[in-house]
This record gives C-alpha cells, sequence and structure tokens, in this order.
C-alpha cells in the first residue's frame, strides 16, 4: 500500500508529520510524492493565519476530486485545522475518513489499525528502520498557556503539556543512531518545559543532559515566549558549546498598546532588556523575532514603533506576517479587524524591506570569516547546511559530504544566504 502525507504550518507540524510517516513506514507503507499515487492520504494542516486555512481547504477539495474517482483511498485529517468538536467537519467533509487533533499520533495508529488495515498485520509488519535527517525534530512540549489574543493554537493543542527528559533523551538516542547529528527541540513555548513535571525540571537541565549523549554535535530550540527567558537557560547556552548560538524572541509588536491588546505579557521596555542580557551573555547570540502588523487598532504610530524596533534591535532574521483574524480567538472576539487590506501590506512590505537591508549589511560582514557548516544536504547541484547562528550556506564540491561539519569560507552574501569555499572537513 501506499501513503501521501501533506503538511503545511510550523516545524511542530512538520516533526508530526515525520512521526506519522515512520508509523506508516513500519507498518508497510510506500510513501509516494503525490496523492494521486496514495492509498491513505494524510493532510496535515494549519489555521494560523487565513492564507494557510485557504490552502487546507483548497487542498480538502483537491483530495475529494481524486477520492470520488478512487473510492478505496482513505483520507486522514490532523493538525490545527481540527478542533476538539469535529462533528462540523464530518458535516462539511463527508469524504475524509478520519480527522484527529494535532500531535494525537496514538489516535491516528489506532484508526489505522482498526479501519485500515487488519490489526494482526498492524502487529507483525515492521519495515526497517529508515536513516534519520542531518538535522532533526524532537517535540519536547506540546500546547501553550500563553493565550495570545490573536493566536489559535492554545484551542487546538491545548495546555502545556511537557514530556519527560528520558522520553526525549531515549529518541534523541535513536535519532543519532540512524544518522542525526543535529537535533531541534520543539515546542509552543519551549522556556516552559519541564514546569509542569514532578519534580519540575526546566530547559536548561535538558540541553546539560542531551549535551551528554555520544555523537550529537548541535542542539537547536524553538520557540521561546520573551516573558520565560530565564537566566538558567542563557547561562546554559553561554555554557554548552553545542547549544546553538541561535534563539527566536517573538516581539510581535513595538508599541506597549498593541502588545497589551495581544495579551503579550511584556512591554516594549521589558523586551529591550531582555535583547540586552541575551546579548550580553551570548556576545555571538543571532537573534530570530515574529512581528504582526496591522493588529486591529493598529494606528500608523504604533506600526511605526513596531518599525523602530526592528530598525534598533537589529535582528538577525523577521517572520513578519499580516493580522489575520480567527474564529474563536479573543482578538477577534473583541476586536474589529478594522486595519484596511492595502494598509497592512504597505507595512507589511516597510518590515520586509527594512529586514532585508538589515540582514544584507549583517551577513556582508561575514564575507571573508570561515565558519562551520553542518551539511544537511544538496540542492541545484550545491551542498548547503547552516551555522550555529541559523544562517543557510551554499557551497560547490565534489565530495559526499552530507552529515559532515565544513569549515566554509564566505565569499558571497544576500539577506537570505551564503556561498563560500570549503576550507576543511571534520568527519563524525
Amino acid at each position: 500500500m501506499k501513503a501521501y502525507i501533506w503538511t503545511i504550518g510550523c516545524q511542530m507540524n512538520r516533526a508530526e508529520s515525520g512521526a506519522l510517516g515512520g508509523d506508516l513506514q513500519s507498518l508497510g507503507f510506500e510513501t509516494v510524492r503525490t496523492a494521486r499515487e496514495a492509498d491513505i492520504v494524510v493532510l496535515n494542516t494549519c489555521v494560523v493565519r487565513q492564507s494557510a486555512e485557504d490552502k487546507v481547504r483548497g487542498m480538502l477539495g483537491f483530495v475529494s476530486g481524486i477520492k470520488s474517482a478512487r473510492p478505496h483511498m482513505r483520507i486522514a485529517v490532523t493538525g490545527c485545522f481540527v478542533g476538539q468538536d469535529v462533528k462540523e467537519l464530518n458535516r462539511d467533509f463527508p469524504f475524509v475518513d478520519h480527522f484527529f487533533g494535532p500531535g494525537r499520533l496514538q489516535d491516528f495508529h489506532d484508526w489505522l489499525c482498526s479501519f485500515v488495515l487488519e490489526r494482526d498485520y498492524c502487529l507483525s509488519v515492521r519495515a526497517p528502520q529508515q536513516a534519520s535527517p542531518v538535522s532533526a525534530y524532537v517535540p519536547i512540549i506540546q500546547g501553550c498557556n500563553n493565550f495570545c489574543s490573536y493566536c489559535i493554537v492554545p484551542y487546538r493543542r491545548g495546555r502545556e503539556i511537557s514530556r519527560s527528559a528520558r522520553e526525549i533523551l531515549a529518541e534523541a538516542e535513536g535519532l543519532i543512531e540512524s544518522g542525526a547529528r543535529e537535533i531541534v527541540l520543539l515546542g509552543q513555548n519551549v522556556n516552559t518545559y519541564g514546569h509542569d513535571l514532578s519534580p519540575a525540571s526546566d530547559l536548561s537541565e535538558l540541553l546539560y543532559r542531551l549535551s551528554d549523549l555520544s555523537g550529537l554535535h548541535r542542539i537547536r530550540f524553538l520557540t521561546n515566549h520573551p516573558k520565560d527567558m530565564s537566566p538558567s537557560l542563557l547561562q546554559a547556552i553561554a555554557g554548552l558549546p553545542i547549544v546553538c548560538r541561535h534563539v527566536c524572541l517573538p516581539l510581535q509588536a513595538g508599541d506597549d498598546e498593541v502588545l497589551k491588546k495581544m495579551n503579550r505579557g511584556y512591554t516594549r521596555d521589558d523586551y529591550f532588556a531582555l535583547v540586552a542580557r541575551v546579548r550580553q551573555a551570548v556576545p555571538d547570540m543571532a537573534i530570530s523575532t515574529d512581528l504582526i502588523v496591522g493588529f486591529p487598532g493598529e494606528t500608523e504610530q504604533q506600526f511605526n514603533n513596531s518599525y523602530e524596533a526592528i530598525r534598533m534591535l537589529r535582528f538577525d532574521t523577521v517572520h513578519a506576517a499580516a493580522y489575520s483574524p480567527r474564529p474563536g480567538t479573543a482578538a477577534c472576539a473583541k476586536f474589529v479587524d478594522d486595519v484596511p487590506p492595502e494598509v497592512k501590506l504597505r507595512r507589511l512590505h516597510a518590515i520586509e524591506e527594512l529586514q532585508a537591508g538589515i540582514q544584507s549589511e549583517i551577513n556582508s560582514g561575514l564575507i571573508g570569516t570561515t565558519t562551520g557548516v553542518l551539511v544537511e544536504g544538496k540542492k541545484a547541484g550545491k551542498w548547503y547546511g547552516r551555522t550555529v547562528s541559523d544562517r543557510l550556506v551554499f557551497f560547490k564540491d565534489g565530495r559526499d559530504l552530507k552529515g559532515q561539519l565544513v569549515e566554509v569560507e564566505i565569499q558571497t552574501a544576500s539577506p537570505w544566504a551564503l556561498q563560500g569555499t570549503p576550507a576543511s572537513v571534520r568527519s563524525f
């Protein structure tokens, strides 16, 4: 039998799609590249913005047409498109065989075994273990307790639930054995990892334990909520050589009134002070951020405050998006989406243009330097990988360098990537 998984959205979705793919492969499914070839199609969805939801609905229409011609095909849908009550979804999309909530992988496995395959077959068939990607995702905490007013995630993924350190370490060891050299720890807010465990733990303690694993050469983590960034975490980053010098600290807005309406839990001054502490503790830290423009009621002056924050803080990367009302969120219930689309687009383009200039200046300063690149794969005849500061680097070399740490001399730079030539290779 053949399976196809379509994924849109965050890294957590990609991690969960990887786990779903592994489950399907362990049950003997062959992974195919198009839905038209598949006996089972899994859609892993996102509704953080309207554009994402539109793509999900478009894909649902597409696979509905395929199923009408191939009635034996089974369709399963997961991700944040799926709420706790699926009655309306079952009514609107009767061709879908199974809806299951984000992260509920056991639910999918049980359905697959009970309604798609013979259970005895499920118990007996195991495919050979697949090689891991060089950089592998490991979810460590599911859900979110913050309820930012614009965000649907807590209503879809629920409250925060941390995985045990033992479970995380075991998964990481398995990934390393099958080829991973970098582990990326995932959560809606990794900064609160372990607070709900008994005994309580935290992300810094987990980083120390992961750093002891043989064969692991890099650790990344995201995303961090600014109000929960602890001194102990900064100390761990500064003291552990294999923890990458990169954090994602979503600002979302540079104006106090907008931040309060967003329910972010910090002020502009709080955020500026945090960035100063981060850069003092880890001087070579790269910081990325997220920003929303056109939040309900955002005035031109409030937008300018966000613009100036981006200009002053000089982030290494900015992921900017126009506000999109999400039914079920507090912002959608309380506020009118009153910033015209053309104003949102103008503000978005202004942020993008500003950040492109900042990134160009930062990256141009790296020309002539040599940096370590963990090689993840090949595109258009060039090897690619990332530095410890999460910068994408491309270079040419005739050797098989996947999974190797290559010292690359940077020769050219754009706002989005670096190009260079290999100086030396460290084999793991």
